[in-house]
This record gives structure tokens, sequence and C-alpha cells, in this order.
């Protein structure tokens, strides 16, 4: 039922979107590689190096994709029990997670967390507000040119409607930002250019119906952003679960981060699909013109 609605109100939102002529990409990206990652969750990119997120773990690969640095204990050194990374981001030399307790659709203990690039170690923590509504951390971002932290809500509720904000130099919150209209089933955020950038797990892959990138506009600062379709991900090697994005400045490409062989059920891998007998997780990056 859930990857049912998420289908129809997918469908929806894209026709809506589609039809307004102001509402056109802001780029055309052409497919160019596909790289296997060992995390299933985010993917980062800064100064020749790429980080990937799994669900409890982190990697850093050069320049040629080859892993050189992992932890598969990021965890150590919290207050609050947590046991799950979202998609993340990189700024001068530092990552940003959001971090969190998560199980069967259901997320506590949200955290911004800042580790080192290199040794993939935690440093710092954000205190987090519990007062703004926000239920989960499906993403996080950095917006260097106006100092703030963006973090995404997976959970189909009121929450997953807004963007959350936080300060990149004190840690504050800043407050959130309503998606008109609202995607759903939000897995990634990233900043370029002056927009942001979601991935919404709004396809089937039962019905080979794919997933989309949708793009924010945050340029008049307002309370509430629009959003308009920027692609449709039907160029997979196969339909699974969209997860992390982000944008690699150095060499103008779009970097994506795709699952596919497991059945995801209230956003957790159960069980396979026929042909596979583990979860492929894959950077697929795209030249941008």
């Amino acid at each position: 039922m859930r990857m049912m609605m998420a289908v129809l109100l997918g469908f929806a939102l894209t026709h809506v979107l589609c039809g307004c002529a102001s509402t056109q990409p802001a780029a055309r990206y052409e497919l160019a590689d596909v790289h296997p990652v060992s995390g299933r969750q985010g993917v980062c990119a800064e100064d020749g190096s790429y980080w990937v997120s799994g669900s409890g773990s982190l990697a850093r690969y050069d320049a040629n994709w080859n892993l050189v640095a992992e932890n598969l204990e990021p965890f150590e050194g919290y207050d609050l029990e947590v046991n799950h990374i979202g998609d993340i981001d990189v700024y001068d030399g530092e990552l940003y997670l959001g971090v969190e307790h998560f199980m069967d659709g259901v997320g506590k203990n949200i955290q911004v967390a800042i580790y080192d690039a290199d040794t993939l170690k935690l440093k710092r923590v954000f205190p987090f507000r519990p007062d703004t509504g926000q239920q989960e951390c499906s993403g996080i971002a950095v917006d260097p040119d106006s100092r703030t932290v963006y973090m995404t809500s997976w959970i189909d509720d009121e929450s997953s409607e807004h963007l959350y904000l936080y300060d990149l130099d004190t840690g504050d919150y800043k407050g959130k930002v309503k998606m008109e209209p609202s995607p759903m089933w939000l897995q990634g955020i990233a900043y370029h250019d002056g927009s942001l950038y979601v991935t919404s797990d709004d396809g089937d892959a039962d019905e080979d119906a794919p997933d989309h990138m949708y793009r924010v506009d945050i340029s008049d600062g307002g309370e509430t952003a629009r959003v308009s379709l920027e692609k449709t991900f039907d160029d997979v090697a196969r339909q699974g679960e969209i997860e992390g994005l982000t944008f690699d400045e150095d060499r103008g490409q779009f970097l994506l981060l795709y699952n596919r062989g497991a059945r995801i059920v209230a956003g957790m891998p159960k069980g396979f699909y026929e042909g596979y007998s583990e979860e492929l997780h894959e950077v697929y990056v795209y030249e941008i013109s």
C-alpha cells in the first residue's frame, strides 16, 4: 500500500510540476559512469575525494573510486543512542551527518554530527531542537553561501514537508522552510548554484516506476520554497531505492547513490527481488550541461 500510494502521489506531484512553464530543469544530466560502493545511504565529494555513508558506516574513496579509509563503528562518542546515518555532505575538510536512532520507519535522537573527513572520526555535535517538529533525518546539506545546514525528513507526515535549518558556524537552529508542493519520502539533499536539490523515493520498484529529483528554490530566503521537477531516473540499471546525491563542483558532475535488489519495507531492507542475493549500492555519475 505504501508503495502504491507513493506511485500515485509521486505521479500527481510530477504532473503538477511538469505542467508549469517555470519548472524547466536547471540542467541536463548525461550518464557517464557507474561505480559500486560499500554504503547504501549518502555520497559527497570534495578536492578529488569521495565519501559514502552506509546506515552504520563511513567510507572514503580516492579520485579513481578506490577505497582508502573506512569506519565501521561510527557511533562511538554519543551520549544518546543512535544507529543510523542518512545522506551526508562535506565542507572544508569536515563531514556533516544527520545521525539518529531509526527502526521500522520511526526516528528519534536526531543529531547533526561533524566528522573529520580524513580520519572519519566524530569531532562535535550540534544541539538538536526537539520542538521544531522534525521527526526523522534522511539527509543533510551544507550551503556555504548562506552559512546554513539543511536537514530533510523521510517520514510521510507534516514534518517531511519542511526543510530544517541550522547555523553552520554556531550550530544554532535557524528555523524551517515549507516546500510547495511537497515531495514525499525524501532521501537526500544537496546544495548547488543557489538552489537545493532533493531526491524522492516516490517510484515503485515492483512496477518499474522511477524515482525523481526535485529542485527547491530558496533564493528569496522566505518561509516557503517553490519545488520543481529536475530529473526522472529512468536510466538506472534497475529500479530500486534512490538515496543520497551530491554535486562535484571540481569536476562539474552530479552524483547519485542508488540501491537495487532489496525489497524495502518501512525504510528497511526486507528480502530480495528475484535474481538478487544481496543489495547492490552504486554511484551514478552524470555530466552536467
